[in-house]
């Protein structure tokens, strides 16, 4: 039997017992053989002094002499036999060769930590010999976190004379790692000091893990057999444990039956044979019986029962375990199984989805009809799955796979695309189908093109929307100002003629203001906040009126093309935004061709409904369409910016040609209208925008609502001057002070507020009579609907004008339903407000 460290530890203590192991030296005890040496010399020399004084013993002369020397002879061969026994055994060489000796590895150091001698066995651990001394386990262990924090504690212990133990593990110069129990324990003596011994755990580690894995793969077996197996204790006959696979067959949870100690008898139908009764055979034996058990439903289950008895102690049986077989064999058992094999074919072959069973190494064994499909031909047993996918996507699948073989849940899916295809995405999940080593990986690969398409086109309107907000808000303030703008410079025109110096300059500052105004109108069709008139119109006619200027536009480089439809759908749309969209998307055809030249394409055409679902865009509801088709033959835009396009202020051109609102304004307009938008892209061979436009039948209602709405349509006054109260409300002070300058020089008496509140308090304090009610919408606190309302009760049959620079659609569902308004968008000139104003003054 092997030494242990405790045991070689005791040797080290009896040896640092003895005063003299570690080296005599002053002040240390003398042993009792020196003790007896130096007696039987001080008798001698004694005896033979006292011969010498004539003191005889015996009445003879000489005879105490002869004693003397007989006593230091004796001494000297005494202490010569002990002197060379003492040295041998303390010799530095002996004790060398016996630590040298042990097959663990040791060695001894001082109080300092110093190793004062190391076996050939720690030597060889720390790296090998050395002149030098080798290193103790403290510098070996350095900067090794954990490890390095044990070996501190033992070599604490060492130095402060305390015994230790602790589990250290650490890389042989082989790269090997391995275990050990480090025992230190301190040397008695006044120089201190410890020995250090080693004993190799790795064996031992091994062994149990190895243990535990053969346990756990042992359980795994019976807990996935295909068979029933339970196990109950002896003396009572209470089931302790059941399969999963009995517990499905009876329709039980396993946890129950053992948690409430039942018994065979509680499982079965009838009456059922005790487990303990019976001859149940020898240790080991096994003896069968037949027995139906409760099935789903209270249904028998034929199984047959073949127990083993395990004795324990004394040969007194501890548990009985039993193996059950279900008796469903033979024909019915096999067309069973064949029918069981067909549906799984048709399920796996037939899945919706794609599956694919892989290996360990990750390689395919087994693929379904769907898989093949998506990945494409060419896949073969034996291929790695990570070769199917782009290279960037491998880490990933890699990572997949080796969770799923360690038997944890996959978690969230892997994307990926495809190596023969890089534009499909799919989604990939794994699984491990059994347990126990060598388990087999289902992978589940799902197409997710189309759902990350939903998600980008989400996201991009999402940021569309949040931007548009922005854009509104900003168009709102800014026709704010440039309604005061506008309408200051009006009223220096009144008083400044065409021959003042002023004059010029006057006309400047409202030239550009209207430039700034027309800037204001894109970001209101961005945000699709701008006020439509919408129309029923023919896209042939409005095309052809449009012809001549889109050819001056294109120059002559560019050939224009349109291509009309037959029998042609009418649509409802504003035509002057209309124009606006074919004329942008002309202007960026034009700029795509810039040296070359091109030639441009306008095409229309109807669409039907099942045109429509043919298009399959995940966006646009089925129905019918008018198609207006925009393709240049430019450059093209790459793959990495079609998705940027409509974003706001986005653009590839120069700064100085071009803001990137164009396109913004244009899916801003279709989207306000009620229409779609596609661009599609080939670099070097030009762009194509599909816009898809609802179609409008017209009935006969609408067309007589139509005439009547052109023969009430008054013409323009020429005199624009006029009586009455009016109340101007109007929160920006600028925009007030003009409108009321400009209606008070019309003629018009004007009652001023600068908020809902204020305006209700006017009417309050006011005795006269108030005509008409002009308003802006946006305000703090009490905005223009909220004051509209509390006007009713008191101006019950006052007209109301809206002024705001949003569209009459943002705020007139705020409204109640039987409120008459009208409205006058921002920014206006003073003509057109004393217009507005004159024309609901005389309608009243």
């Amino acid at each position: 039997m092997a030494e242990t460290p405790a045991d070689y530890a005791d040797t080290i203590d009896g040896m640092a017992a003895d005063p003299l192991a570690a080296g005599g030296g002053a002040g240390r005890v003398m042993p009792a053989r020196r003790w007896i040496v130096l007696g039987a010399v001080a008798i001698g020399v004694v005896t033979t002094l006292l011969d010498a004084a004539s003191v005889h013993a015996f009445g003879v002369p000489g005879a105490l002499t002869a004693l003397g020397l007989l006593a230091i002879a004796v001494a000297v061969l005494y202490s010569f036999s002990g002197s060379s026994a003492e040295a041998l055994s303390r010799s530095p060489l002996a004790a060398g060769e016996a630590l040298n000796a042990l097959p663990d590895p040791c060695y001894a150091t001082d109080r300092r930590g110093a190793i004062l001698f190391a076996n050939e066995a720690y030597r060889m651990l720390a790296g090998g010999f050395d002149l030098d001394r080798p290193a103790p386990l403290e510098r070996l262990l350095a900067g090794r976190g954990e490890m390095a924090e044990v070996a501190f504690r033992l070599a604490q212990a060492a130095r402060t004379g305390f015994a230790a133990e602790e589990d250290v593990r650490f890389e042989t110069p082989g790269g090997v790692e391995r275990l050990y129990k480090v025992v230190v324990r301190p040397l008695s003596g006044a120089d201190g000091g410890a020995v250090w011994l080693f004993r190799d755990l790795t064996v031992e580690r091994d062994r149990a893990e190895l243990a535990e894995r053969m346990h756990k793969r042992s359980i795994s077996y019976v807990e996935n057999a295909p068979v029933g197996f339970f196990a109950a204790d002896a003396e009572r006959g209470a089931i302790v444990y059941l399969n999963p696979t009995l517990g499905r067959w009876l329709d039980v949870e396993p946890a129950h039956v053992t948690g409430r100690g039942l018994t065979l008898s509680d499982l079965a139908l009838g009456e059922a044979p005790a487990l303990t009764d019976g001859d149940g055979g020898s240790d080991g034996e096994m003896t069968p019986f037949d027995l139906d058990l409760k099935g789903p439903g209270g249904r028998a289950v034929p199984v047959r029962i073949i127990r083993s008895r395990l004795d324990g102690v004394r040969g007194r049986p501890a548990h009985i375990f039993a193996l059950v077989l279900n008796r469903t064999t033979g024909e019915k058992a096999e067309v069973t199984a064949r029918d069981a094999e067909m549906r799984f074919a048709r399920f796996f072959n037939n899945a919706p989805i794609g599956i694919a069973t892989v290996d360990q190494d990750g390689r395919i064994d087994n693929a379904n009809s769907a898989f093949v499909g998506y990945v494409g031909e060419g896949v073969e047993r034996g291929m790695r799955l990570a070769d199917l996918v782009a290279e960037d996507d491998r880490p990933a699948v890699d990572e997949l796979l080796g969770r799923a073989r360690t038997g944890q849940l996959s978690g969230a899916a892997v994307d990926i695309h495809l190596l023969r295809n890089a534009e499909r995405v799919g989604q990939l999940y794994a699984a491990r189908v059994d347990a126990g080593e060598g388990a087999a990986l289902v992978v589940y690969l799902v197409d997710a093109t189309e759902q990350k398409s939903l998600e980008m086109q989400f996201a991009q309107s999402q940021k569309m929307q949040a931007v548009g907000q922005l854009a509104g808000g900003v168009a709102h303030d800014f026709n704010n100002l440039l309604t005061a703008i506008i309408g200051f410079c009006d009223l220096l025109l009144a008083r400044h003629q065409a021959g003042d110096p002023s004059f010029a300059d006057v006309v400047q500052i409202k030239q550009n203001a209207n430039r700034a105004a027309n800037l204001t109108r894109q970001l209101l069709a961005f945000s699709r906040r701008q006020t439509l008139r919408p129309k029923v119109l023919s896209l042939t006619d409005a095309l052809a009126e449009l012809q001549n200027l889109l050819a001056r536009l294109l120059t002559e480089k560019v050939e224009l093309k349109i291509v009309h439809g037959r029998d042609l759908g009418l649509v409802k749309v504003d035509q002057n935004q209309l124009e606006q969209v074919v004329i942008n998307l002309a202007v960026n055809a034009r700029d795509a061709m810039p040296d070359e030249g091109g030639r441009l394409t306008i095409r229309t055409a109807n669409v039907s409904e099942a045109d429509s679902r043919a298009l399959d865009h995940a966006l646009m509801p089925h129905g019918e369409y008018v198609l207006i088709e925009v393709a240049d033959t430019g450059h093209g835009i790459p793959k990495e910016n079609l998705g940027k396009i409509f974003e706001p202020f986005y653009t590839t051109k120069d700064p100085s040609k071009g803001t990137g609102l164009g396109l913004s304004t244009v899916y801003g307009i279709v989207k306000q209208t009620g229409g779609f938008i596609f661009p599609y892209s080939t670099v070097g061979k030009g762009t194509t925008f599909r816009i898809y436009l609802p179609r409008y039948v017209e009935t006969a209602a609408d067309r007589k609502q139509e005439e009547i709405s052109l023969a009430a349509a008054p013409p323009e006054p020429s005199d624009l001057t006029g009586k009455g109260t009016i109340l101007l409300v109007e929160d920006e002070d600028a925009v007030r002070t003009f409108a009321a300058r400009a209606l008070a020089t019309r003629g018009y008496e004007v009652l001023q507020a600068e908020s809902g509140e204020a305006a209700l308090a006017v009417v309050d304090a006011h005795e006269g009579r108030i005509d008409l009610v002009v308003s802006d919408v946006v305000m703090p606190n009490m905005d223009g609907p909220t004051m509209a309302k509390e006007l009713k009760h008191k101006l019950p049959d006052t007209p109301i004008i809206f002024v705001s620079g949003y569209a009459e659609d943002a705020f007139a569902k705020s409204l109640d339903p039987e409120q008459e308004f009208h409205f006058l968008p921002k920014p206006f000139s003073l003509k057109q407000l004393a217009a507005a104003v004159k024309e609901v003054m005389k309608a009243k």
